[in-house]
């Protein structure tokens, strides 16, 4: 068998696509030679990890598209990334490759089979860093300052991110840094947050236009994007800005988080409430041409004000990028603080110090928006993915709680409506994975693109660890934002599923897939964080929120083992693991219940809302809340708090509360004194 794994914007399986696969002299042997099966790695993630990780085996790297040789049972023996048309730069040639393994299929057979089957063990083994059911949990300030360390060593103080290009936004250690500051004061931490955050939001990998981040900068500068944008992308951005705005109130951030979100709802939102997986990077055959711009045709757009729109945007008769000019605000600090450069021409040399939410520029930016929707689109991958619908869902949370918008609670309440009605099944298929239904063609009427209609839903997938971690997670910032207890419930009932049909028992932790599902090779776990954060870093958080709204003791004590297994690993290579020392901060500093009781206070919710205070669990005591009452015994947070009468807060600690507190500044008091 050939597999080869890829999705919707990836560029280079699009190449090899129109290279190879739609060739027909090249598609008549892989016909002849092989069975072929196509993969979409985002509805298959679990396939996607195996085969991945065998090619990373065989080849040292890996990536997409995935190209994987496999027995008939499955069972990878080679495999790769692109492969070109014709032999070039020492890489063989794709036809060259598949008569090379099928001569050695017939002639070598044993031989393949032993190494699948030694192949299939070393992935089935191969979990990096865990210790077993560790019985010592102790967390403390030292190992978060040696995380921090480690870190900072990986960091660009310059140009800010992690690492050397291409670079990525690394939301999770930007979230780390952004707590380690809020506990120790350390401002290296703070700097460092807000200057990945700031480089990126004034980069080339963020629409100038219309909002939204692209995956990842293929520079150091944050210059090129690779230019498809997916949804949670931008759901943890939005998490992480909505963070740094919290702590920081700094404009640009508001600014960011509202474009951000109107992208997400002008591009990726179904009529019907659900969120579209991803743009692709190409439009027309050609990566990031709907984004890119002539300086000629920014004149014809915007005429005398074209100069100075040049100016702010860093564009050139020459460009900026492949002859072409990517936007970007490249001196901010010019434009919108008033700064003076002779070196610069036009408006950055004036320093003229636009506010962001300067009229000029939104009439720029409309004008320019208008001549680039002449353009074709990026076409839309229109899957709704349960996990990534998830995290969007806590973005608009996370968004709401910053800026009290209540578009944004909206928002994701139709989303869970969505998601509860057409994404839950039976059995093993508690929750599907993936949605599509184009029956009625959303997609052309949502953004005007010719998408094919199907008119079938489907419905076939259950769903992985990831799903119903980030879904659980969801529920907790649902109740945090509405006061809704039932939602902490609906947690609750899927983290008994999660354990009954996740668990490892020897381990602790969990695998990536349902234990009724019988059709892959082996059940991984996935442990690192990658692009999204690791099933089993959300779930150990969600046990230790939930553990403690429930007052279940060995949720609590599971996700604690789960840490401390992990803890030397995470100091060594806590960009690999950000999530993961999220919550050793959770275990190091002190957890807060913080209850808002009597006559619910939409004003107060808000405030305390707006706050910074990582650590803690939040709900709300009033009779207009459902469950929320002093006679409700599974919410032992709640017991003996008034549910009508004067709006107050009480802090408490391991159910011991202290005298309530009227106000929110005199609640941030008692937490900053306790």
């Amino acid at each position: 068998m050939l597999v080869s794994i890829g999705y919707s914007a990836c560029h280079w399986c699009h190449v090899m696509e129109r290279e190879s696969f739609e060739d027909p002299e090249t598609a008549e042997i892989m016909n002849r030679l092989f069975v072929n099966i196509k993969i979409d790695r985002e509805e298959r993630p679990d396939l996607d990890q195996i085969y991945m990780d065998a090619v990373q085996a065989i080849a040292g790297n890996g990536g997409w598209p995935l190209n994987v040789f496999l027995t008939p049972e499955g069972k990878p023996f080679y495999g790769g990334t692109y492969f070109p048309p014709v032999n070039m730069h020492n890489r063989a040639s794709w036809k060259s490759v598949l008569q090379s393994i099928s001569i050695a299929f017939r002639e070598k057979r044993k031989e393949i089979e032993e190494q699948a089957n030694n192949l299939t063990n070393h992935i089935a083994g191969s979990v990096f860093g865990t210790q077993v059911l560790m019985e010592e949990q102790v967390f403390d300030q030292e190992d978060v300052q040696v995380m921090q360390e480690q870190l900072m060593k990986t960091a660009d103080r310059k140009k800010g991110g992690f690492g050397a290009a291409p670079k990525f936004p690394q939301t999770f250690s930007i979230r780390f840094l952004l707590q380690h500051y809020y506990y120790t004061g350390n401002q290296t931490s703070l700097d460092q947050a807000c200057l990945s955050l700031d480089k990126m939001i004034y980069g080339g990998i963020y629409d100038q236009l219309a909002g939204g981040f692209a995956r990842y900068s293929t520079d150091d500068d944050w210059l090129a994007p690779h230019f498809e944008k997916m949804l949670y992308d931008n759901a943890l951005i939005i998490i992480a800005m909505s963070e740094a705005f919290q702590l920081t109130r700094k404009t640009h951030y508001s600014r960011a988080i509202r474009e951000t979100m109107d992208f997400v709802q002008n591009e990726l939102y179904s009529k019907k409430g659900g969120f579209y997986s991803a743009l692709d990077a190409d439009s027309e055959g050609e990566e990031g041409k709907y984004y890119t711009w002539d300086k000629n045709e920014i004149s014809d757009v915007l005429g005398s004000d074209a100069e100075d729109f040049c100016s702010m945007y860093d564009v050139s008769e020459r460009g900026n990028w492949e002859g072409k000019n990517i936007l970007r605000i490249k001196f901010p600090e010019i434009v919108f603080f008033n700064k003076k450069d002779p070196k610069l021409g036009g408006t950055a040399a004036e320093g003229r110090g636009f506010s962001e939410n300067d009229p000029k520029l939104a009439g720029w930016k409309r004008r320019m928006m208008e001549r680039r929707s002449e353009r074709i689109r990026p076409r839309l991958d229109d899957k709704i993915l349960l996990g990534w619908n998830a995290l969007m869902i806590t973005a608009c949370c996370k968004a709401f709680a910053a800026l009290g918008d209540e578009g944004y609670r909206s928002l994701a309440l139709k989303n869970i409506a969505f998601l509860e009605e057409k994404m839950r099944g039976e059995g093993a298929n508690f929750f599907i994975h993936s949605y599509k239904n184009t029956a009625e063609n959303e997609t052309r009427a949502v953004i005007g693109t010719d998408q094919p209609e199907t008119g079938v839903d489907r419905q076939d997938i259950p769903a992985f660890l990831d799903d119903y971690a980030f879904l659980i997670e969801a529920y907790i910032q649902l109740q945090e934002v509405t006061g809704e207890a039932e939602f902490l419930i609906r947690a609750k009932t899927l983290t008994h599923w999660v354990i009954e049909n996740f668990s490892e028992e020897d381990t602790g932790y969990f695998f990536y897939t349902h234990a009724a599902q019988n059709d892959v090779i082996v059940r991984k776990r996935d442990i690192y964080d990658g692009a999204t954060p690791s099933g089993n870093a959300v779930m150990a958080l969600n046990l230790l929120y939930l553990g403690t709204v429930f007052d279940v003791n060995e949720w609590k004590q599971r996700a604690a083992g789960n840490a401390a297994g992990l803890k030397d690993v995470i100091k060594r290579y806590p960009g690999s693991f950000a999530f993961w020392a999220t919550l050793i901060n959770a275990f190091t500093y002190p957890l807060y219940e913080i209850v808002l009781a009597g006559t619910y206070s939409v004003e107060k919710h808000k405030e305390f809302l707006e706050k910074t205070i990582p650590n803690r669990v939040f709900q709300i005591s009033s009779v207009s809340h459902q469950i929320s009452s002093v006679n409700h015994s599974e919410l032992p947070i709640l017991r003996n708090k008034p549910v009508v009468g004067q709006s107050q807060f009480f802090l408490c600690r391991d159910y011991s509360c202290q005298q309530p507190v009227k106000e929110v500044s005199d609640l941030i008091r008692l937490i900053k004194n306790s």
